[in-house]
């Protein structure tokens, strides 16, 4: 039966079938996997950003829109490499990202500590540097 609330154990059953944890190697194993798939979502992240104000940049001549709901105008056309590259970024991360809550919906406390640490670390790595323009490239709110 699936746990409904948190739980501390080393039994685990995260994500397929397969995966189950039963001794403390395994377990560790496990919450190791998912400190370092923690840390891989925030660079995949970072490279995704990164990689869509180069193309917003290179499009628009190095100036950053800051009201990206308010501007009508299309960068680039509509079936560019760039765009697809965008696109599929975008939607290895989003895998990852819910990969990522689905593990933290297996209620094991260890897993949900290994996975808020690493998401931490790997913010701390490549996130939190000085060009925090990046964010505001890709900031859906439009309460700015």
């Amino acid at each position: 039966m699936m746990h409904m609330t948190f739980y501390w154990g080393r039994n685990v059953n995260l994500l397929f079938d397969s995966w189950k944890t039963n001794t403390w190697f395994t377990y560790s194993l496990t919450l190791l996997v998912c400190f370092i798939f923690s840390i891989f979502y925030q660079y995949l992240e970072d490279r995704r950003l990164r990689f869509k104000l180069l193309s917003v940049s290179n499009n628009t001549n190095g100036s950053v829109d800051t009201t990206p709901l308010l501007n009508t105008k299309i960068v680039g056309s509509r079936w560019s490499v760039g765009r697809f590259a965008g696109s599929v970024l975008f939607g290895i991360n989003s895998a990852l990202g819910y990969f990522i809550m689905l593990a933290i919906m297996s209620f094991n406390g260890g897993v949900f500590i290994a996975i808020v640490v690493g998401l931490a670390v790997g913010y701390l790595l490549f996130r939190s540097g000085d060009d925090e323009q990046v964010v505001v490239v890709d900031n859906p709110c439009a309460c700015a």
